[in-house]
């Protein structure tokens, strides 16, 4: 089970365990034959519900961070959030965690952080803010509608286009840092012709890591795997959520300028 998501990419060895020891008809009967509510997480199968209110509950989380962050002011939490989030992430991407404390950590970090940038973009582009969340939901909305109406469907020569066009992009960037650093403008995020193609680029290369996120959701569920998963199927979608919310605030101010 492979897909572009870092958060992601380990699920595969857990899922073949899980469908090497699936389970029998007659636990099969026995845990659907249980009321859903009420019962822990570790005695349930993972469920797209589960998903969807782990992935909603971190996102609430996140956007009341931002808006806090960016209606108190305090601009100077941006670079510590970074690095908290960064480190976060790690722990939980190495881990495999799937640890609710942690990832709403993530999620609150990370919710300072954007909304500090959201912030700054809107002084200078009033309304930048708001355009970039339309877009950042239209996106993942459309993505959504694609997968499930099986427009595109996610093969194994899909999935290594869409690696290989995320190292693509890593080393692109790691080179365009480099070469800041020496005062060479290499024009991928100048805001000129080159600038906005590299972020059209980035986009769609992020929406469509979408789909590998949704699939891998789905064989997490056919797998059978604990509905606690939920929480890492979370933070892998919101990875891919900031970004993209990233790149389209980018990209939207190259239009403005």
């Amino acid at each position: 089970m492979q897909t572009s998501n870092p958060a992601f990419k380990k699920m595969g060895a857990t899922a073949d365990a899980q469908r090497q020891a699936a389970p029998s008809a007659e636990y099969l009967n026995q845990m659907y034959a249980k009321p859903s509510a009420g019962v822990p997480a570790r005695e349930r199968f993972l469920t797209i519900d589960d998903v969807v209110m782990k992935t909603a509950t971190i996102l609430g989380i996140a956007v009341i961070a931002g808006a806090l962050t960016a209606w108190s002011g305090l601009t100077a939490l941006a670079l510590p959030a970074v690095l908290v989030g960064f480190v976060l992430a790690l722990v939980i991407i190495f881990k495999q965690s799937s640890n609710p404390f942690l990832i709403s950590a993530y999620a609150a970090a990370q919710g300072v952080f954007l909304g500090t940038i959201t912030s700054l973009f809107n002084s200078i582009y009033p309304g930048i803010g708001l355009q970039a969340i339309v877009g950042t939901v239209g996106v993942f909305a459309a993505m959504l509608v694609v997968y499930k109406t099986g427009a595109i469907r996610v093969t194994p020569k899909l999935t290594k286009v869409i690696i290989g066009s995320m190292m693509g992009i890593l080393v692109l960037v790691v080179f365009n840092l480099i070469m800041g650093l020496f005062g060479v403008e290499t024009g991928l995020r100048s805001g000129g012709t080159m600038a906005i193609i590299f972020s059209l680029v980035i986009i769609v290369v992020a929406a469509l890591s979408f789909l590998l996120d949704f699939d891998a959701i789905d064989k997490g569920i056919k797998a059978g795997l604990p509905a606690k998963t939920s929480w890492y199927f979370a933070f892998g979608l919101m990875v891919t959520l900031v970004w993209l919310y990233i790149e389209i605030l980018r990209l939207l101010s190259y239009f403005r300028d």
